[in-house]
């Protein structure tokens, strides 16, 4: 009854104070629909693969690699390695290997069905040991796991292209082509579930490795890394113990016979054996910590997981300081009532948990509110985190959780409204002579320095992120990005790609054509080709320096606005140029070429000569420091790039079209824009600045909130003095200048405060790219102004307000 009472009480008190009520709920609720966000998404990051019943047995393996104090981590490794592990090591109880390398038609294919013409574009090829289904206990939709991909050419799919392909239909038998390479069909051995949104693992198309070579000797080759390697252990094996047992097999039995064949002496030997080391890498771990581990993939970030969840915890802290600050601002409105209760016989205790009933009404009310904005909010927030999350309603813990949330929330958010007001003396609430004094003022201004600090930072944090990615879409790249087509798949053209090439140069409005599977973009179809060279004079391995490998055309570096800066470009006059090869100013100072050109550079498998030397340009992400690079005259035409000098874009797309079904009727065009593939590498970063700057826009609102909470408590405490002030001649414009500076001073020291936070934090962030802005003294100023100019906003509106009422009013009873 008593219960029922208090919460009577409580929604007669909330209906008589509607606008507050309003903001008090409006405020809680953005920081509940923040933090639930938030949330789902920092519940999704944990949980990436977790739902393997051997989870705690299964690692992907990872090679360290080091130089002095440089330290290089990778996936990749060669074909044989993964079958030695198992042949040396029976803690293994079961191992397999991928290769989603690009290089080997891993990543995006053109494919159909085989009583079909029209080719479609896919992404999600590997080609994976048929052990790979037991290892990773993939369900299967059709087909039999221990036979799916045990024959050659034989393929598992996902239930997703099972559906497109194959609607309402068993596929298994069924055949695909892939690239119109009619030759080597590949049959349809198995479905599988698709791979869940929280796996590192998405693929689609699963090519069995039996009996597969991509070029003669590859399997038994162990100088050349492709392959990723993935395992199982036994039961109670000692994971550190069998890391350094590990290598120590597969060097003594394998590697040490194959670096002498390649030429090491017996200390080359040893200093390569004291620099290598494996690691094992837990499956759930793969996703956010894989930091500095080249694996061909993009993952997810730890810190920015870390990050966002104090993000989180400093929007909800803001909520619940506006519901402390509004609830005391408005207090002496409840003076009175707090006064008569307790002379009538009130209880401190029962005037406590009228309050608190009131504060967890309000709780359970955002709390709903803050749901519902989350839900409406979840698309764009998926679209901007790229995540495809859902509201866990079905969910057994969700619903305790939340009433749980709410109403904890509820009572620590109101317990000092509650104890402050009651607090009060009723002699002097009935007298009306309530203390105004400022014992409270210190904690109210540090509330407000809190919630202004940390808006500011998310505001310098925001403006970095923009100021970084405009900084990339502005850099000197070495090579034109604008104005380049390029059309996908062009390798089904099969032997009609000269003659496509050819009719293309006559397109109005082109002005090179080229065609190379290698672009300076990561993803879009673009290739990779790590190899190692050294100088020709020189006879020992250890001398090879690691560098990309690219096979281009001869207008290739023309068509790309790349520039020679020794030597010359290949040339079709020139038949020796097929012996020669173009590196970059890099791979010139890496192996110590004053004068490049003339010079030979070889490996043990082939020797080039060193034509011309091309102008250093970004292959990878501004991410990375410019690597060596080679480039040589080879067959790649899965891309074919054209320049267009044209303003009349879609006209000159039009003519491309036509000569495309011309050459290959029946199939459909696919194409995309270099400077579009350049922009998606770095998708990561425009969504991490959208995710900063929607809940810096949050955090801000939130704030602004708490200072007009502020500025109604500081009003209602100073309106005699504002009417004496008044009456003496004050003019409207001075009384709100003195009511805001208090409120500016403390925006100011908030932002004095964020300034080295934000700085450090930016800092860290910028530290992954080699090629970053300078965080100049601006930025922080502009965030600043910004924070000062809507904090006087804020509070003019309850300044002039109080400046232009009646003294009169506020004077009469003196």
């Amino acid at each position: 009854m008593m219960l029922s009472y208090y919460f009577k009480i409580a929604t007669r008190s909330l209906r008589k104070q509607k606008m507050y009520t309003a903001i008090k709920v409006g405020g809680f609720a953005i920081g509940v629909a923040a933090c639930t966000l938030i949330a789902l998404f920092i519940h999704h990051e944990l949980n990436y693969d977790n739902f393997y019943k051997n989870g705690d047995q299964l690692y992907r393996v990872i090679g360290v690699n080091r130089d002095g104090a440089l330290e290089g981590r990778g996936v990749d490794f060669p074909a044989p390695f993964a079958p030695a592990l198992k042949e040396l090591l029976p803690e293994i109880e079961t191992i397999g290997r991928i290769n989603p390398n690009t290089l080997f038609t891993g990543g995006g294919n053109s494919i159909r069905r085989a009583d079909e013409v029209e080719n479609h574009y896919e992404e999600g090829f590997t080609f994976a040991d048929p052990e790979m289904l037991e290892l990773l206990e993939i369900p299967m939709v059709y087909g039999n796991r221990n036979s799916a991909l045990s024959q050659p050419n034989s393929i598992v799919i996902s239930k997703k292209i099972s559906d497109k392909y194959f609607p309402g239909a068993n596929p298994v038998g069924k055949t695909l082509i892939f690239n119109n390479d009619t030759q080597n069909p590949n049959q349809i051995g198995g479905v599988i579930e698709d791979f869940p949104g929280n796996s590192h693992l998405n693929f689609d198309f699963l090519i069995s490795q039996k009996g597969l070579e991509f070029y003669p000797g590859e399997q038994t080759n162990w100088g050349a890394s492709n392959y990723h390697t993935y395992l199982s252990l036994r039961a109670g094996t000692d994971v550190k113990a069998f890391e350094g047992k590990m290598l120590d097999a597969v060097f003594d039995k394998y590697l040490k016979d194959y670096f002498k064949k390649e030429g090491m002496g017996e200390a080359t030997i040893a200093k390569v054996r004291s620099s290598i080391a494996l690691e094992l890498q837990p499956i759930s771990q793969i996703h956010l910590h894989s930091a500095g581990i080249e694996n061909g993939s993009s993952n997810g970030d730890l810190r920015m997981v870390w990050l966002f969840g104090t993000i989180a915890i400093c929007i909800f802290l803001l909520a619940c300081i506006n519901f402390i600050n509004l609830s005391t601002a408005r207090s002496m409105e409840r003076a009175k009532e707090v006064g008569v209760r307790k002379a009538v016989g009130s209880l401190r205790i029962q005037l406590v948990t009228q309050f608190l009933a009131e504060s967890v009404l309000l709780s359970l009310g955002a709390f709903v509110l803050g749901l519902v904005l989350a839900h409406i909010c979840l698309p764009f927030f998926n679209d901007m985190a790229a995540k495809s999350l859902t509201m866990p309603w079905m969910a057994w813990w969700f619903l305790p959780i939340f009433v749980l949330a709410a109403i904890v929330v509820g009572l620590l958010a109101g317990l000092y409204p509650a104890l402050y007001m009651c607090a009060f003396q009723p002699i002097r609430v009935l007298k009306g002579n309530l203390n105004r004094s400022k014992k409270n003022t210190s904690l109210r201004s540090a509330l407000v320095v809190f919630q202004f600090a940390t808006s500011a930072a998310l505001v310098i944090g925001s403006i970095v992120v923009l100021r970084q990615m405009n900084f990339i879409s502005n850099a000197r790249l070495g090579y034109e990005k604008d104005q380049v087509l390029l059309l996908q798949g062009t390798q089904t053209l099969g032997d009609k790609i000269s003659t496509f090439k050819q009719e293309l140069s006559h397109v109005s409005g082109v002005k090179s054509v080229s065609s190379s599977d290698f672009l300076p973009i990561v993803g879009s179809g673009s290739k990779r080709n790590g190899n190692t060279f050294r100088d020709a004079k020189k006879s020992s391995t250890s001398d090879e320096i690691g560098m990309q490998m690219w096979d281009i055309d001869h207008s290739y570096i023309s068509t790309l606005g790349m520039k020679i800066v020794d030597g010359r470009d290949f040339s079709q006059d020139m038949a020796s140029d097929s012996q020669a090869v173009i590196i970059n100013q890099t791979m010139a100072k890496s192996l110590h070429f004053d004068h490049p050109v003339g010079q030979r550079i070889s490996n043990n498998y082939q020797s080039f000569t060193v034509i011309g030397v091309v102008e250093d340009f970004h292959f990878e992400s501004l991410k990375e420091n410019i690597g060596s690079l080679c480039l040589r005259l080879g067959n790649s035409p899965g891309i074919t790039a054209l320049k267009i000098n044209t303003a009349d874009m879609p006209k000159t797309i039009e003519a491309v079209t036509k000569v495309w079904k011309k050459i290959s009727p029946g199939q459909a065009i696919r194409y995309t824009f270099l400077d579009e593939g350049f922009a998606k590498m770095y998708d990561d970063v425009q969504r991490q600045g959208r995710i900063f700057t929607s809940f810096a826009v949050f955090a801000i609102l939130i704030a602004c909130l708490g200072l007009f909470a502020l500025a109604t408590y500081m009003a209602e405490q100073r309106t005699k003095e504002i009417g004496i002030r008044k009456v003496l001649g004050a003019s409207v414009a001075g009384i709100t200048a003195l009511l805001a500076k208090d409120f500016l001073k403390l925006v100011g020291i908030a932002i004095v405060l964020a300034s080295p936070v934000a700085y450090y934090f930016t800092d860290q962030w910028l530290a992954d790219f080699a090629y970053r802005i300078q965080l100049d003294w601006w930025i922080f100023a502009l965030a600043g102004i910004g924070a000062l100019s809507i904090a006087f906003l804020t509070v003019s509106f309850q300044s002039v307000k109080a400046a232009l009422a009646n003294p009169v009013k506020s004077l009469k009873s003196e």
